[in-house]
């Protein structure tokens, strides 16, 4: 019986508040500050220029320790071409040298770091009840702005390698710098030098 009217409560309570929609995407990515195992702070905007991955992960989740595994594939394959991953670490009272453990034991090339659930929470405008679903994972293109972001219900696709692959190759593709002008040149057109008179 007590289980009956507990049920109801959270029902009226679910149909009274409902769950705050995930916030749009695209959209400009905000700052978000992020320790290294060292305690120095990088600015997410300081990424602005490269194709940034971001996973929000927990060391002791199984598909995070998999999908970390995953992007350093890709980073392998892509880092070269403007691709910069990163890990954000959200375990309660994790700290650096848990960090450096854990990016050593997995063999992560690309950076990882640690912040609080609070400041994750801010940053993908997370509810309570998105809190459960790990990994959480950002895209955001050349120009600082998120192209995709896991959605609440755990969908499959931001942790799918290939297609995570493509969508990475896309923007890399989409947003490429122009190449430099070869040695010795300005970039600027060739115009025949004007004939002596």
């Amino acid at each position: 019986m007590r289980a009956r009217h507990l049920a109801g409560l959270l029902l009226i309570t679910a149909l009274a508040f409902p769950a705050a929609a995930a916030p749009p995407v695209p959209r400009e990515s905000p700052d978000f500050a992020i320790v290294d195992p060292a305690g120095n702070t990088t600015s997410l905007a300081s990424l602005k220029g490269q194709v940034v991955v971001v996973e929000f992960l927990l060391m002791r989740c199984a598909g995070c320790l998999r999908l970390a595994q995953t992007i350093n594939k890709l980073y392998g394959e892509m880092g070269g071409r403007g691709f910069r991953p990163v890990g954000i670490v959200f375990d309660d009272g994790v700290g650096g040298p848990a960090v450096n453990s854990f990016v050593q034991l997995l063999k992560i090339d690309y950076p990882v770091g640690y912040s609080t659930s609070g400041e994750v929470d801010r940053y993908l405008g997370r509810t309570a009840g998105d809190r459960f679903q790990v990994p959480q994972m950002v895209v955001i293109d050349r120009e600082g702005v998120i192209r995709a972001q896991s959605l609440s219900t755990g969908e499959a696709d931001l942790t799918d390698e290939t297609y995570l692959r493509n969508l990475v190759r896309w923007l890399l593709e989409e947003s490429a710098p122009p190449p430099p002008p070869p040695p010795g040149k300005t970039g600027k057109p060739d115009v025949p030098p004007r004939p002596a008179g």
